[in-house]
């Protein structure tokens, strides 16, 4: 199976990493030449990677295609590109719906949407696709957790989730940055943070079955640190925030 990309970002050299470290049998991968750095990177790193002349070459010779561009850009190229109805298009463009997607393509092709992030260069995190697809579940269950989701509305709800990761990473910048000016290195502040909230999530996914408010309530002790930095927290409505910001993304995915 030849499979290709049409952006070559950070999404799509995280999940041609996680492939090539994977078990998936890949004939090769065509790269968009646009990202001229990254894909370079990826065609010396990685025997199967290919570098395409254009974005028509890839659609031309791939058994699947990954639409890995923003919104703007596929609003101007997907359209242009002669699509066959034999292949398997996956979209990984937040903005973009299914119905908009079939209009664009033009041809009868097996259209997917799927959400990976970064960390599944690691073969790891959750991929939501809407609509079920057996293959495409046993091909990302190869680098991640799968989620299938059966309704396109319910699915903006994850992409909504996808756009808290840059804040995720400044929180842990924010701490760090706290450490570092209260004397303590660098590394070792980064390398504190980020262990800390690895086995903290760890901690979360062995116990997923249980509700979340469960494990915010055993982690504190009456009158501890940890009730107190909660209080704190959400007296100055953080929590709260949060909750404002999905919904302003949200309401841009549903326009």
């Amino acid at each position: 199976m030849i499979l290709g990309f049409i952006g070559t970002g950070k999404i799509s050299y995280s999940i041609i990493t996680g492939i090539c470290n994977s078990k998936i049998k890949i004939e090769k991968i065509l790269v968009s030449p646009r990202n001229r750095t990254l894909s370079q990177k990826l065609s010396k790193k990685f025997k199967q990677v290919r570098i395409a002349k254009n974005n028509e070459e890839i659609v031309d010779k791939s058994n699947w295609i990954f639409l890995a561009v923003t919104p703007t850009v596929g609003q101007k190229i997907i359209s242009k590109l002669r699509f066959k109805t034999k292949q398997t298009i996956i979209s990984l463009i937040s903005t973009i719906t299914l119905p908009d997607l079939k209009k664009m393509i033009k041809v009868k092709a097996n259209i997917i949407r799927a959400i990976p992030l970064p960390p599944i260069a690691l073969k790891k995190g959750p991929i939501p696709i809407y609509p079920p697809n057996k293959k495409i579940k046993a091909f990302f269950d190869q680098i991640g957790s799968t989620i299938e989701i059966k309704n396109e509305k319910l699915s903006k709800n994850f992409w909504s989730i996808s756009g808290m990761m840059a804040s995720y990473y400044e929180i842990l910048n924010v701490m760090s940055n706290w450490l570092v000016k209260k004397g303590i290195k660098r590394l070792d502040a980064q390398k504190y943070l980020t262990t800390l909230f690895l086995a903290l999530s760890e901690d979360a996914v062995a116990n997923s079955k249980k509700q979340l408010k469960l494990l915010v309530k055993e982690s504190q002790t009456p009158k501890g640190l940890n009730e107190q930095g909660l209080k704190e927290m959400r007296k100055k409505k953080v929590f709260k925030s949060i909750t404002d910001t999905l919904n302003v993304v949200n309401k841009r995915l549903n326009r």
